[in-house]
Formats: C-alpha cells, structure tokens, sequence
C-alpha cells in the first residue's frame, strides 16, 4: 500500500522548471545555431567564437527581459483579479459565498455540503478560498517574474557557453558536424534531466527536443553554406 508520505507531485516546480528548461534549449540552440551558420561561411575561428559569445550574451538578457515582461504582465492580471475579488467579498459577501457553494456543487459535492464547505473557507480566508477555486490562483501556479527571469538569463548562459566552449576546442575544418553532435548530446542530456525533474516521459521529452534542435541547426548550417561569405 503507498502512503502519502512517498508520493511525489511535480506542480510545485512547473514555473522555475519550465524557464530553466525554456532557457537552457534555446541557450544551446541559438549558440550553436549561431555557430554553425558562421562557420559554414567564415574562414576564421576568431570569427565563429565572437559570433558565439556575442549570441550568448545578447540571448541571455533577451532571455531575461522577455519572461520578466510576460510573467510580469501575467502578475498584473493576478493582482488586479484579486483586488476585484477583494473588492466583491467587501460589497457583496453573500453573493460571492453563494458563487464559492456553487462552485463546490460543479465539482460533484451535494448542495447543503457545498455551502458548508463555503462557509468554513471563507471563514478560515475567504480571499483565499476565492483566489484558489475561483480564480485558480495559489502559491504554486502564481506568477513570480523576478524568479522566472533569473532562472531564464542564467539557463540561457549556462546552456549557451557549452557551444562556446566546443568552438574553442574544435577543429575549424567540419566546425559544424562537431557542434551538431555535441549540440545534440546536450539537449538530449537537458531532455532526460528536465524530464525526470519534471516527472514525464523521459523518450518523448528527448525525441521532442532534438527534433526541433535538429531543424534549428540545418536551417542555419543551410543558410551559412548558401550565402558562403564572412558576416564580419
């Protein structure tokens, strides 16, 4: 028999998993993206490297300003559905109990257990009660922007220095084959971790990812060769 002691949920790890895992994909795939394409039509390393750090850098910012925007944005809808809420609790209390009664009786309790269950919330917190079942606001789905940027900047780098440092390493001759595979071991690494983490299915998170990386990296490496010339 399982006890609750040993189930694990992974709900609470969905908003600094999902910009850590969005962060680190594209921190690899825009990098070495960006690295293949160059040195499919540069004949310097010099070159390949600076168009990686420089893609690093401006990624990791670009990163991080985008999600603090959006979550930010998300925030501010939170906040102000739950200054109306608060707002309706103050003018109209028995309206708002009779909506969190029938709120209860949807979720399949009988009616005179609804109204109970409403009252007793909504002494305990009624804006609680409201911000959860009402309006599916709670601690672990509420937006945090400043975490979520954070998570996203130092995803990107940590992700996007990992094509630097084969750039470094690597042979300039076939550059791009040596950053296609590598690129790929990552994200296939990134898949399993963030799968596990996550509590999903590991084969689909990998498959998913190096699919849509596989395309990134073609796309660029086709660009790179058709154009043939020195972006510098």
């Amino acid at each position: 028999m399982k006890h609750t002691n040993d189930e694990k949920h992974y709900g609470s790890r969905s908003g600094w998993l999902r910009a850590a895992v969005l962060g680190a994909n594209d921190g690899i795939l825009s990098t070495a993206s960006i690295v293949i394409g160059v040195s499919a039509g540069s004949a310097t390393k010099e070159n390949i490297v600076l168009a990686g750090i420089a893609g690093l850098v401006a990624g990791a910012f670009s990163m991080a300003a985008g999600e603090y925007v959006s979550v930010s944005s998300q925030s501010d809808i939170e906040t102000a559905d739950l200054k109306r809420e608060e707002q309706e609790l103050r003018e109209t209390p028995d309206e708002e109990l009779e909506e969190l009664a029938k709120i209860y009786e949807k979720r399949g309790l009988d009616k005179e257990l609804s109204k109970q269950v409403a009252h007793q919330l909504t002494a305990h917190n009624a804006l609680e009660a409201h911000a959860r079942d009402e309006l599916g606001i709670n601690e672990i789905t509420q937006a945090k922007p400043l975490q979520a940027a954070l998570s996203s900047c130092g995803a990107f780098a940590f992700g996007g220095i990992l094509p630097v440092i084969v750039a470094l390493l690597a042979p300039l001759n076939g550059m791009e084959y040596v950053q296609y595979l590598s690129a790929t071991l990552f994200l296939i690494v990134l898949g399993t971790i963030s799968a596990k983490a996550g509590g999903s299915n590991v084969k689909k998170a990998v498959l998913r990812i190096t699919f849509w990386g596989t395309i990134a990296m073609g796309m660029t490496a086709l660009i790179g060769y058709w154009f043939g010339m020195n972006v510098f």
